[in-house]
């Protein structure tokens, strides 16, 4: 595979004479592809039925003969101001009853079959129009599902259909009642019409409500992007995707995946860093204008599964983006960095968001590749160096991992419905397992808990999976060592413990008598070094205690290629962890450097330097800011 370039390009806001020029200097960039459309309903559709395709046929074959291969977009995320006027109820309600006005966009809530059956419409008038289009190279669905917290929906429309949705999963009130446990506290229904929202209650609503309405949101966005996926299936070869956002959990991207060819997601590490990371001061300092070394890597292997194995960056931050706490610019050669590190991890293109700075609307003070007044930009140098070194480059073939990390959405709605602890949190859990595997050296794969691994791993962590089901039989077979917990198997379905109790696991006997949350400033010290932190498991049972607390109970036990974890660990006890599966497993690890990150491909050693600073590792010394691919020796390769 030969990694690509692109760039979102918004021609309904620039003058016609313009569209060939931009298009000559994409090229020239060395970009192949790029992104139009996902905005543009208002021009699409002025007025109801009154179609005004003619400029979007222009500026495809102005892009499209300039040999740029066209990302079309449904415009489906911003619906124009006729049609909530058309469906005054389309839209969203927050959780405490206010409406989501018109005013920005993303404001549609997924239940209301009347926007549906419309986004349907102009999907298929797009299909048949462009569907056969040599210049159209792929779709893209909607944009960025569940941002700005637009999953969950507490409107009328949503309502009818979490009954519906209920009646279809439970099929009789008393099997509702009986799931939920609903005769705690009086709250016995005698007809599913009597079911409410779970918000503006008095305090805590039931966690098996909360649940059913977490997987009924997921189910909605499933189903309205099939919708979508099912018009445009007939009309076009060109694969179909859609851009996810990073740490957007609120429903469930395998699922929605499942219909799509292609997963992308949009990179913006010096926003995330400081708008959706926790870590501490010195921490955010010393990365403020690189980006955490590790959340940009987390989501490239996890889209890379949810897009069985082909993913693409669709939005890659080219200077200071305008919606975080803070906006600083990146520093000299991040654009560069990000860009190489996402091919490492098996990007097919890296799209960057966006060519011109816009001078006008919400955006205006996100950075492009060039500036309002058409001068370069930074990024735009970076991006042209970029081009010109996957040119060099050649072919980049991800290398499947010899570890994994077991994601699981369900798992984050269980956790924050009853969270117990303020501390506790799955996002992080699992990020703190993937940052340790990454301080290792160490390659990752992402999978789901249906998974289905064709080959085995040595080792594959799966902190904190809610509902276990079968996952604890397929984690053995899969695998040489898995390690589950803490807060595993804690919970059903339907949000009851285990009638076999806590984790409720069949190989290991390993029982959870109960549990503790800490606050911040309190950990329990482990045996031989580090703490667990958060969320603390008093454990029982028979199986052989690998690390104890220091008061003597187990802090890891295991046994037969299966441990359980009973804590939240901190760093120097994540490191002891994995230290000693790779023992069990005979892993080979590489410890690295603060900063430092390595990533293999099926020809090459990549080593991605975070730091501001060099950095000396393994006799290399690699630059700040800098991304340097090594040949695998002959037969290295872990392909």
């Amino acid at each position: 595979m030969k990694p690509e370039l692109g760039v979102c390009y918004y021609p309904e806001h620039w003058p016609e004479a313009m569209w060939a020029k931009d298009a000559a200097r994409m090229v020239e960039t060395g970009l192949s592809w790029v992104r139009i459309g996902e905005f543009a309903w208002s021009r699409f559709e002025p007025t109801p039925g009154d179609l005004q395709f003619d400029w979007l046929d222009r500026a495809i074959e102005v892009l499209g003969k300039a040999g740029l291969k066209v990302v079309l977009g449904t415009p489906t995320a911003t619906p124009p101001k006729w049609m909530v006027d058309k469906h005054p109820d389309m839209l969203a309600m927050d959780a405490q009853g206010h409406p989501r006005k018109f005013g920005s966009r993303r404001h549609y809530c997924f239940s209301h079959q009347g926007y549906v059956d419309e986004c349907v419409r102009i999907a298929r008038l797009m299909g048949t129009r462009y569907g056969r289009n040599p210049h159209i190279a792929a779709w893209q669905i909607d944009n960025e599902y569940g941002c700005h917290d637009t999953t969950l929906s507490y409107s009328r429309p949503a309502l009818l259909a979490f009954r519906h949705w209920l009646s279809g999963q439970y099929e009789t009130i008393d099997a509702l009642n009986d799931a939920w446990g609903t005769v705690f506290w009086s709250m016995e229904y005698t007809s599913f019409d009597q079911i409410d929202l779970p918000n503006l209650t008095v305090t805590e609503p039931n966690p098996a409500h909360v649940l059913a309405f977490r997987r009924f949101s997921s189910d909605q966005v499933v189903a309205f992007n099939a919708a979508q996926v099912a018009a445009l299936r007939p009309l076009t070869d060109a694969p179909l995707l859609h851009n996810y956002m990073g740490r957007v959990l609120e429903f469930d991207h395998f699922a929605v995946g499942a219909d799509l060819d292609i997963a992308t997601w949009d990179s913006y590490p010096i926003g995330f860093l400081s708008d959706r990371l926790e870590a501490d001061e010195t921490h955010k300092t010393a990365f403020l204008q690189q980006g955490d070394p590790d959340m940009q890597a987390f989501h490239h292997d996890l889209y890379r599964a949810v897009g069985h194995g082909r993913w693409w960056v669709m939005e890659q931050q080219p200077g200071p983006v305008n919606w975080a706490p803070f906006n600083p610019a990146p520093l000299p050669g991040m654009v560069r960095l990000w860009s190489l590190e996402a091919v490492a991890h098996g990007a097919e293109v890296v799209s960057y968001f966006r060519w011109r700075q816009a001078p006008f609307g919400q955006e205006q003070m996100h950075a492009g590749l060039l500036t309002p007044d058409d001068r370069e930009a930074p990024g735009l140098a970076e991006a042209r160096q970029t081009a010109d070194e996957l040119a060099a480059l050649g072919d980049v073939a991800p290398a499947r991992a010899q570890v994994a990390l077991v994601f699981d959405y369900t798992s984050d709605w269980a956790w924050a419905t009853q969270p117990q602890g303020a501390g506790f949190d799955y996002f992080r859990l699992v990020f703190s397992a993937y940052r340790a595997l990454r301080r290792a050296g160490l390659s990752v794969d992402f999978i789901s808990p249906g998974m289905h691994a064709a080959d085995r791993y040595k080792l594959i962590l799966a902190p904190g999976v809610a509902v276990l089901g079968d996952l604890e039989q397929k984690l053995v077979q899969s695998c040489d060592l898995a390690i589950l917990g803490p807060r595993s198997g804690a919970i059903t379905d339907n949000f009851q413990i285990p009638t076999s109790g806590r984790p409720g696991l069949h190989r290991l006997d390993c029982h959870v008598d109960l549990i503790e949350t800490l606050p911040p400033n309190v950990s329990r010290v482990v045996k031989g070094g580090g703490n667990a932190e958060h969320w603390v498991e008093r454990l029982s049972g028979n199986a052989p205690c690998l690390m104890s607390f220091a008061d003597g109970s187990p802090a890891l036990t295991g046994d037969q290629g299966l441990w359980y974890l009973a804590g939240f660990p901190d760093e120097t006890l994540w490191d002891r962890i994995i230290v000693r599966a790779a023992r069990e497993t005979e892993l080979d690890l590489h410890p690295m450097p603060a900063g430092l990150r390595r990533r293999e491909t099926q020809s090459h050693e990549v080593l991605i330097n975070y730091n501001a600073d060099p950095v000396l590792w393994g006799g290399t010394q690699i630059d700040g800011c800098d991304v340097l691919f090594r040949p695998h020796a002959c037969g290295d390769s872990q392909n």
